[in-house]
């Protein structure tokens, strides 16, 4: 066991830095190329600079929150593709469905269609939003590292590489044909086994945490599989199917598992708070008192996650029904009748989601409160022994 911190510092550096290239060059590997158009024809989407605007005939809606509808005639430079330094005069049509009011000096995003080089068409697609987004994401990193201190900026560590292991690994892995399932796992160890060490070291309830939310998260999927061959609901039955199918015959990526691998992810979060709160909890319990019984460790762990599962069960629940709140509004204006509205697919696949999540956070309690009063007491007995021997052997150093 390596019980210097800077050996363990040094060790995690480096299984960290060769995680980071090996889902570097893994993202750069070859695959399959998906054709939207079937065709050599292509679209790209590209900065440009409303140099001015020519003309505009528009009429405020106040009904629909003081938006323009009308038409707008616009001089725009493009600022970045094959057709970078193009002047164009182009139409800007503005609607309750599209509603992009540009002003002179303002950058837009455009989009060009292009049957080849020369031939190609360009019209206004969106505000040009990546520069303030930056700078909402700068802002929460600084708010986190100022509240947290250290901890704080390893939690900025920490998510981003969540954020790395979804881009690079997870979504790559899905489109090149890995099981969804087996994708999920393993995004979900390591991003869970990453986050937790960061922020709390080599320790037994980083160790316990790890274990029982691996566990959780596992069990969920199983769940949801369950249900969903039951319920006779899969990744075919969501509202991207028909682009998903196309796609999927294109590059062999696996459409039934995914709306499970969905559901994993989504209740990952969830999961390693409840399984780090439940740790931590039995450690200090522990250290407060070290004579207490496996037992007794195990019941505190219990009665600290029984305070969690109400208020986590309804972060979840809170959280899918904000996904689809649009969606239910529609419903609820047209008045579905409640046997076509609990048969729907969506409605089946949003309670799938929200249950099965809601189980595999009850049920990560008692794994990673069992897994803890087990686990401590051995594993912090090694390490006191430990430093004691290291501090005998420094002390008959000294000595001599």
């Amino acid at each position: 066991m390596f019980t210097s911190k800077k050996v363990r510092t040094a060790l995690f550096t480096v299984v960290l830095l060769l995680i980071t290239i090996s889902m570097y060059f893994f993202y750069q590997s070859p695959e399959k190329a998906y054709n939207e158009h079937g065709g050599t024809s292509y679209a790209s989407y590209e900065k440009a600079k409303v140099l001015r605007v020519v003309s505009e005939e528009l009429a405020n809606d106040p009904e629909n929150g003081g938006l323009y509808h009308g038409t707008q005639q616009l001089e725009v430079k493009i600022l970045s593709g094959e057709h970078k330094g193009e002047v164009h005069t182009i139409t800007n049509y503005l609607s309750p469905y599209i509603n992009v009011l540009t002003k002179k000096g303002q950058t837009i995003v455009v989009n060009v269609d292009s049957a080849d080089h020369k031939n190609y068409f360009v019209t206004v697609y969106s505000h040009y939003r990546a520069p303030l987004m930056g700078s909402m994401i700068l802002l929460f990193f600084g708010i986190l590292w100022a509240v947290g201190g250290k901890k704080g900026l390893k939690s900025v560590a920490g998510i981003v590489f969540t954020f790395a292991s979804i881009f690079y690994l997870f979504i790559p892995m899905l489109y090149r044909g890995y099981s969804p399932i087996f994708a999920t796992v393993v995004v979900g160890v390591l991003t869970t086994c990453i986050t937790l060490l960061l922020l709390n070291g080599w320790s037994s309830k980083s160790l316990a945490a790890i274990l029982g939310t691996t566990a959780g998260v596992v069990i969920t999927g199983a769940i949801a599989y369950i249900f969903g061959e039951l319920l006779q609901i899969s990744g075919f039955n969501t509202k991207e199917v028909e682009v998903l199918i196309i796609v999927s015959q294109q590059t062999g990526m696996q459409l039934k598992g995914i709306l499970f691998a969905g559901i994993m992810l989504a209740s990952l979060g969830a999961i390693i708070d409840v399984g780090i709160s439940i740790a931590s909890s039995v450690y200090e319990v522990y250290m407060a008192n070290p004579k207490l019984s496996k037992k007794e460790l195990f019941l505190s762990g219990i009665n600290v996650g029984r305070d969690m599962m109400g208020t986590m069960a309804n972060t979840l629940l809170l959280a899918f029904t904000g996904t689809t709140l649009s969606s239910l509004m529609i419903l609820y204006s047209m008045k579905v009748p409640f046997t076509q509205l609990t048969n729907m697919n969506m409605v089946t696949i949003e309670v799938i989601q929200a249950i099965t999540g809601c189980i595999g956070v009850v049920l990560t309690v008692p794994i990673v409160a069992f897994i803890s009063s087990r686990m401590m007491p051995s594993f912090e007995r090694v390490v006191n022994d430990n430093i004691e021997t290291d501090k005998n052997v420094k002390e008959v150093k000294m000595s001599v």
